[in-house]
């Protein structure tokens, strides 16, 4: 499996704090999860995270950004905050702190949206930052597709282009959620592939907005 472990950081005229405020409040919440029994635990996912077939009667809203604070284990969080950590920083320094506070929350938002309409009959909770996440990657791709991306691949690293590695986790997300789909999987699978595809697809909308924007800040 390739996994980032850096990227070319821009200078922007200020620090990324959402970012580090981001990473900082998932890692808090997660803390507090450990010190639930399992059974709260699941009791805590099922109130906060978002069920598809709530969602789409209109109840329980409020778990469209309440969801994407909760994780479900160590490797969940961890490979999530490493991927909010590379990426996000070059698009909160181009596009400003409180424009990519919002458009990262509306990114978890639409990718929410996108994994409970496919799923739209399911009572399991939907939870985790990564739509948010794949929303940040859909903008980096557009706007940094030269940066250099390090990639570790077993105990060797090599640097590939933004645009071959965003390129190729998109392709596999959508193989893999049509795969799911197709063998009646999504639901069980465990990972939300529609949920990453709906928030790369905003994210990479976006990003052509803000490209066009901040031409200047984001052209390499």
């Amino acid at each position: 499996m390739f996994f980032p472990i850096g990227d070319d950081n821009i200078k922007g005229k200020s620090k990324p704090i959402f970012t580090y405020l981001l990473i900082i409040i998932n890692c808090y919440i997660f803390w507090q999860q450990l010190q639930l029994s399992p059974q709260q635990m699941q009791n805590f996912f099922y109130n906060y995270g978002a069920i598809p077939n709530l969602i789409w009667k209109g109840e329980n809203l409020n778990t469209l950004v309440s969801s994407m604070f909760l994780h479900g284990g160590w490797m969940h969080l961890i490979g999530n905050m490493i991927f909010l950590w590379i990426f996000a920083d070059n698009i909160e320094v181009t596009i400003g702190s409180f424009r990519f506070l919002l458009f990262y929350l509306a990114g978890g938002i639409v990718a929410a949206l996108v994994h409970c309409y496919v799923l739209k009959g399911s009572s399991i909770p939907c939870i985790g930052a990564s739509g948010a996440i794949s929303a940040t990657l859909g903008a980096y791709l557009v706007m940094f597709p030269s940066s250099k991306i390090r990639v570790l691949f077993i105990f060797f690293s090599f640097r590939v282009s933004a645009f071959v590695f965003l390129g190729f986790y998109i392709v596999q997300q959508v193989m893999a959620g049509y795969e799911a789909l197709e063998l009646k999987a999504a639901e069980s699978s465990g990972v939300g592939y529609w949920a990453h595809i709906g928030g790369f697809a905003y994210g990479f909308v976006q990003g052509l907005i803000f490209r066009g924007k901040y031409k200047r800040q984001a052209a390499w």
